[in-house]
């Protein structure tokens, strides 16, 4: 089935005002966002080609999240780069949103839609580069009871995992970007 969020299409915040209103994480966030370096000329000139396709962005967010930090700076640069309108939906104020776009069950953040002007979600990505995602998937594969005794201690150590597999800043941007270039492949040839 088809999602449609046209009735999103203006109700967010413009990422400056994302990063001007952040309460926790603003200045690492500024700073990944500063830091921001193209892995390749080719990605750089992939999204400049976006220029006037019909794509919008919505990005489920918040200024608390450890993925949000990490992903959403170079998400942001890219997005300049094609100069696709780009909105960010502060998950706390778009809950109904953020349910129809659950990872395993659960809210996890940041969720980029990509949306053609009538709001038909084209593609998503989020909430992690898949080879940082694919720790929490298997634990979420290996621990359905949450009510576990080890639970919490397993989680403890995925979410280590994850912070290893992230690596450096610069590694985990490239990644970000290739992903969501992918998703926008097709929407360009369009």
């Amino acid at each position: 089935m088809a999602v449609n969020v046209a009735h999103k299409l203006g109700t967010g915040i413009t990422p400056r005002q994302f990063m001007d209103s952040m309460e926790k994480n603003k200045e690492a966030f500024q700073s990944n966002y500063d830091a921001f370096e193209w892995s390749s000329d080719e990605d750089r000139e992939f999204f400049e080609s976006l220029k006037g396709k019909d794509v919008r962005v919505l990005i489920l967010a918040a200024d608390w999240c450890g993925d949000v930090l990490r992903n959403v700076p170079a998400i942001f640069r890219a997005l300049e780069a094609a100069e696709v309108t780009t909105e960010v939906l502060v998950m706390e104020q778009h809950l109904e949103t953020m349910d129809q776009f659950l990872t395993f069950g659960g809210r996890s953040i940041p969720v980029v839609l990509m949306v053609d002007s009538g709001g038909n979600v084209l593609r998503q990505w989020g909430p992690r580069p898949a080879h940082v995602q694919k720790h929490m998937a298997a634990f979420k594969q290996d621990n359905p009871d949450r009510e576990a005794p080890d639970y919490q201690e397993k989680l403890l150590q995925t979410r280590k995992s994850i912070q290893q597999a992230y690596g450096e800043q610069h590694e985990s941007a490239a990644a970000v970007i290739g992903e969501l270039r992918q998703q926008l492949a097709g929407i360009a040839q369009g």
